[in-house]
């Protein structure tokens, strides 16, 4: 598969996630089906049972991650009548992308964002017996669902545009890095102008910012702020307390620790790649 998660459009399958009562994931399998590019239910339903299969061969109770529902849906006439539905968990669509159509474009781009995806979700649950490639792997993940929140609670606070919202993550960087703006660590890292530093950091350095992502975002929403600046001021202060916090427990400053050899896109890629050979 070339450039596997470089061609990913990660909208395309978390539009349809639902979340239910109880804060867990799933898909519905109707909705899933266009979007791996199928056009009659029974040739999907033919790839949920082959993962059904997969899935009872590996031990795992069936139920858990294909509950069956019913559908209702409108007929020409007017009527309706129900269909065959299930609620799929995330290791669910991983089965059924490994079991699709392999001809389909999209299949492929499932078979490696679920893999991906589901992977992320292990290592943050056994994150102690992790290496430190998984911790980064774990920490990134938390990192961008953080900084969709974080990005909610700016704007709350009246970040509005993209260039509103880059000043204001300077800011977190600059309280955070020692005065150094996001192109300045950038720069210090060598990187491309396609690479993100996050992608570039090794786990205590991606913890530390997942520490300010929070507690800028959990002070932006307590403290009720308002204004740009303020905002701004906000970020600043919660990265500058981080760092003091780093140095007053006699830790290495982010600016000062290595840049791992690899990124977390080759992580994820090799990862990704073990997987699907171990469902082989």
């Amino acid at each position: 598969m070339t450039n596997e998660l470089e061609t990913i459009n990660e909208n395309l399958f978390e539009s349809i996630k639902h979340i239910n009562e109880y804060g867990q994931e799933y898909w519905e399998a109707r909705e899933l089906m266009p979007v791996l590019e199928y056009k009659q239910w029974r040739r999907f339903s033919e790839a949920i049972d082959k993962a059904k299969k997969a899935c009872e061969a590996s031990d795992n109770n069936v139920s858990d991650h294909f509950a069956n529902v019913g559908k209702m849906v409108t007929l020409g006439s007017g009527a309706e009548r129900e269909v065959d539905d299930f609620h799929l968990s995330r290791y669910a669509c991983y089965l059924i992308a490994m079991n699709g159509d392999p001809r389909k474009k999209a299949i492929a781009l499932a078979q490696t964002y679920f893999a991906v995806k589901t992977r992320q979700q292990e290592l943050i649950e056994n994150y102690e017996s992790l290496t430190d490639e998984q911790k980064r792997l774990a920490i990134r993940q938390e990192m961008k669902k953080h900084n969709k929140s974080l990005y909610a609670a700016a704007q709350g606070a009246g970040v509005q545009t993209g260039l509103d919202y880059a000043i204001f993550t300077d800011y977190g960087y600059m309280g955070l890095y020692g005065g150094l703006k996001q192109k300045d660590i950038h720069a210090k890292k060598g990187l491309k102008k396609s690479q993100h530093i996050l992608d570039h950091m090794g786990y205590e350095e991606l913890a530390a910012n997942l520490f300010r992502a929070t507690q800028t975002e959990a002070k932006l929403r307590r403290d009720h702020i308002q204004g740009k600046e303020k905002a701004n001021q906000t970020h600043y202060a919660v990265g500058r307390k981080v760092r003091q916090t780093i140095k007053e427990l006699g830790g290495t400053m982010p600016e000062d620790l290595p840049t791992p050899e690899k990124s977390i896109k080759q992580i994820e890629r090799e990862q990704a790649k073990k997987l699907k050979y171990s469902e082989n």
